[in-house]
């Protein structure tokens, strides 16, 4: 990139720029991003010396896919609006569900109750007082049929956030697909499956880390046959960030993390051209505007670089990373909520300059509880005003050339490809989970950050300063009735389920956990046998045993 007859950088710097800070001095302020990478005033084309648009730009829809993954992006289709729901029973998350497709959300996103996250059945012990709290309370397969009813599967695509029971859930899904006489080959949608983020960041691991991937190879496996529309798993940066990782550490460790489980699947010998494609991620969208939209075109371009020439993929569809983004929760503070729909939309507006392909808006009163209809609807409308109002979904990649922005994204790709090399060096990913490495990088970033604002090195708008008095908001409460409604449900499908074909698929699905056999045949049967979720993890844990993590000094 060159022009002629103008001043390099460095001389517009020295004869312009400092001479005028000398009048008017730069702010006393924290330009850095939050991935404590500095800024400089102004960018050229000095900065682009050794940037060769063919090779790290290219075109959309074509290698290495900086640009985006399709070559018309939002011209031929929006992205999916995907708003997070799940609170109480299968009913109430039932009714909201239906509530959001009539507002003009295209997917839906389902979020389960900690119980359910951590494989318990609601009217377990260790249950009391979190049923339906966080999510939606899922502990067989008639909880599943009253979550989805009147909602098919083949018309609308459903992303499911849940890790360590993850075979079972989606087996559950799958179950009451078969039930309504669909189609699989037509029924589309995500599990997360992530359970590598599980011990880097969110914690709600069962199994040790071996048997846990393995169950997730088990969906790569067999997924592509059976239910080849669906992702398998979607890998998550955003817990990484959301436990205090910056954008470059949840970028470098959500693609060591996608990077392991393709290794795991090529030991296996399983073919890249057919699970890869099946791949998909999901990314946290936090405040530095220019930041996250470098993140993705960076992610992108790393993901079809390593995958073309690091593991051999030779289809394109391979080589391109699927996105699904979420507006940072923990960029939302409790103060002045109202001020939270602002930087929601900025976030928005960032995912979608960037690329992704599906997107969440979290409601402003997240930070003091499950979102009210009314909170997730302006959510919602955020995006539509960002699709239909703005224009930015008219231009494929309107911010590519943008010498800032270029420089930004090879910085950060340049950032987390180090801290990847540096993960694959000391062993791999599991490695450096029982090291603690990712625990203490994430610990030192968040304490920075946490630092910068209580000594107001970072300004943050309500919190240290243009503080006010708390404004009320209404919030959603969760009945306790809840827990009874659950109880009774589990008590019920208990007896009148067949007992035999109940035990025998349990019986069937410890099998595959002490041979090493595919496991989702089992959870299938288990799902039409209405085995309950906890009673499936248990029978699990008499083979592989509950991790424990280990304390760090």
């Amino acid at each position: 990139m060159k022009t002629s007859n103008r001043k390099t950088k460095n001389e517009w710097m020295q004869s312009v720029y400092s001479p005028a800070a000398q009048t008017f001095p730069e702010r006393k302020y924290n330009f850095k991003n939050l991935s404590d990478m500095e800024p400089e005033p102004i960018y050229t084309a000095d900065d682009l010396k050794d940037w060769d648009a063919e090779r790290d730009l290219g075109y959309p829809g074509e290698f290495p896919y900086t640009r985006g993954v399709q070559p018309s992006v939002y011209r031929g289709k929006l992205w999916t609006m995907r708003m997070f729901a799940g609170f109480g029973s299968a009913e109430q998350t039932n009714e909201r569900f239906h509530a959001l497709l009539g507002a003009g959300q295209t997917g839906l996103s389902t979020a389960f109750d900690l119980p359910t996250l951590m494989g318990y059945d609601s009217d377990h012990p260790f249950s009391k007082g979190e049923v339906g709290k966080c999510g939606v309370a899922v502990s067989s397969l008639a909880d599943m049929e009253i979550l989805f009813r009147g909602i098919d599967p083949t018309a609308v695509t459903t992303s499911m956030t849940i890790n360590s029971p993850a075979n079972a859930v989606w087996a559950m899904y799958i179950a009451n697909a078969q039930k309504q006489g669909k189609d699989l080959g037509r029924v589309g949608g995500t599990i997360q499956n992530d359970i590598l983020k599980e011990f880097i960041a969110q914690k709600e691991f069962i199994y040790p880390p071996s048997p846990s991937v393995k169950l997730v190879i088990d969906t790569f496996e067999w997924g592509p046959k059976v239910v080849p529309k669906w992702n398998f798993i979607s890998v998550s940066g955003y817990h990484i960030r959301e436990a205090g990782a910056t954008g470059v550490q949840e970028l470098a460790f959500t693609l060591a993390d996608g990077f392991h489980y393709v290794e795991k699947a090529l030991e296996r010998g399983l073919d890249i051209d057919e699970f890869a494609p099946r791949i998909s991620f999901f990314w946290d969208i936090h405040n530095d505007f220019f930041e996250e939209i470098a993140k993705l075109r960076a992610a992108r371009r790393i993901w079809a670089r390593q995958m073309r020439d690091r593991y051999g993929a030779k289809n394109p569809k391979s080589w391109m990373l699927r996105t699904h983004s979420q507006t940072a929760g923990v960029s939302l503070p409790a103060q002045q909520p109202l001020n939270n729909i602002a930087r929601v939309a900025i976030q928005a507006l960032a995912a979608v300059l960037g690329g992704t392909q599906s997107l969440h808006t979290d409601a402003f009163d997240e930070a003091l509880a499950l979102p009210t209809e009314e909170a997730a609807t302006i959510a919602l409308r955020t995006q539509q005003i960002i699709a239909y109002e703005t224009g930015v979904a008219g231009v494929v990649d309107p911010l590519a050339g943008s010498y800032y922005v270029e420089k930004l994204t090879d910085d950060i790709e340049a950032a987390a490809l180090g801290y990847i090399e540096q993960i694959r060096n000391m062993g791999g990913v599991e490695a450096g989970i029982d090291s603690g490495f990712f625990q203490l990088e994430m610990a030192e970033a968040a304490y920075r950050y946490q630092r910068e604002v209580e000594t107001g090195n970072r300004l943050v708008v309500g919190v240290n300063d243009f503080v006010q008095d708390a404004v009320e908001v209404p919030i959603q409460l969760i009945d306790p009735e809840v827990e009874r409604i659950q109880e009774a449900r589990l008590s019920q499908v208990r007896r009148e389920r067949d007992p035999e074909r109940a035990s025998a698929a349990l019986a069937a699905l410890r099998d595959t956990a002490v041979t090493g056999a595919n496991s989702m045949p089992a959870f299938l049967e288990c799902a039409h046998a209405y085995v309950t979720l906890g009673e499936q993890m248990d029978v699990l844990k008499t083979v592989y045993g509950e991790y424990v993590e280990p304390v760090l000094v």
